[in-house]
């Protein structure tokens, strides 16, 4: 193998592409490991290809909650959605089975969303259904709620989305719901069952 040394590589005079490999090409490798590729400002990268390994909007998950009774809840209680079937998991960072969590282990800020599909027992109306996102376990970092004063409505679907900068190590957000009814019994949030995906919890990265 031959070592070229030179400071610029240029097209000649009256060309303007420049082709680094040819028909005996199987791998290009620019750099050792520490060097920066420095892309200057006013540059354009095109890409026709396949672009692998690069920065991507990870780690994300989303699940939603299965089953075909629902999650059967306390009256006017703020209680953890239990999402437990998983759409994705790119870096199994969601716990869908005890804790119901996500604990991303990369440092980033992150888009949080959720949906929550809410129903009072049969023959009463809602007062209130309220949606949160607790950021490691006690803080509340997000209140969304539908009020209803002339409590004519049995359901209804809530939805928020958030923000959510996180260290990378022990950072965690979980999805909460809390339905407030006049019957004061058989409160649920309702399964994938008798709604599509309607209660779903889900989460991605940004940018770091």
């Amino acid at each position: 193998m031959s070592k070229l040394e030179t400071n610029t590589i240029d097209t000649v005079s009256g060309t303007s592409t420049l082709q680094v490999g040819s028909t005996n090409t199987s791998t290009i490798t620019l750099g050792v490991s520490g060097d920066t590729i420095n892309v200057p400002s006013g540059v354009t990268i095109a890409n026709s290809g396949t672009a692998t390994g690069f920065a991507a909007n990870t780690p994300a998950f989303e699940a939603y909650l299965g089953g075909s009774g629902g999650q059967s809840i306390s009256d006017n209680t703020v209680t953890k959605v239990q999402c437990q079937t998983e759409v994705y998991d790119t870096d199994n960072a969601y716990d869908n089975s005890t804790n119901y969590r996500f604990t991303p282990q990369t440092a980033g800020k992150y888009l949080v969303y959720a949906s929550i599909q809410n129903e009072s027992g049969s023959g009463s109306n809602l007062n209130a259904s309220y949606l949160y996102f607790k950021f490691n376990g006690s803080s509340n970092i997000l209140e969304s709620s539908n009020d209803y004063y002339n409590n004519q409505i049995r359901a209804d679907i809530i939805q928020g989305s958030i923000i959510v900068d996180m260290n990378g190590s022990s950072d965690y957000v979980e999805l909460y719901g809390r339905i407030d009814s006049i019957s004061g019994s058989g409160q649920l949030f309702e399964s994938d069952s008798q709604f599509a995906r309607a209660t779903h919890f889900g989460a991605y990265r940004i940018i770091t």
